[in-house]
């Protein structure tokens, strides 16, 4: 499982999520989308889940408080206690043993991150010995 974590400004348009997700994305098979619980109800996160066919993952505040993430912004650490909240997100989406396959990316209008994250245990190869 690969989940996309978003982080969004109020302002940010389905076209933000979008190019922050095509820079994170690329050439992964994301099978699910995450952001805060106060944010998957957003007409832009729906709009781009949709259009993406994806599950959401509506993830809460201790929950992305716990994650510990590779980027570090002042303001998001101020206001989720954590350093990003779409990594924390994916990571959170993710599952235990997740770790970030891409730390956030950032839209080219500036208003919305995504950052993707794995479960480990995904990347094992199935029925071979460890």
């Amino acid at each position: 499982m690969i989940v996309a974590g978003f982080g969004f400004r109020r302002s940010a348009t389905v076209e933000s999520l979008r190019s922050a997700y095509d820079l994170a994305a690329q050439n992964h098979n994301v099978t699910a989308l995450a952001s805060a619980d106060d944010k998957v109800q957003a007409d832009c996160f729906t709009a781009l889940a949709t259009s993406l066919n994806l599950p959401v993952h509506a993830i809460g505040p201790i929950a992305i408080a716990a994650c510990k993430t590779t980027t570090q912004s002042p303001r998001v650490l101020q206001e989720r206690a954590t350093g990003s909240l779409a990594e924390a997100a994916a990571l959170a989406g993710a599952g235990t043993g997740a770790h970030l396959i891409a730390p956030r990316h950032i839209s080219q209008d500036g208003k919305a991150t995504c950052a993707l994250a794995t479960d480990l245990a995904t990347d094992l190869p199935i029925g071979d010995d460890i």
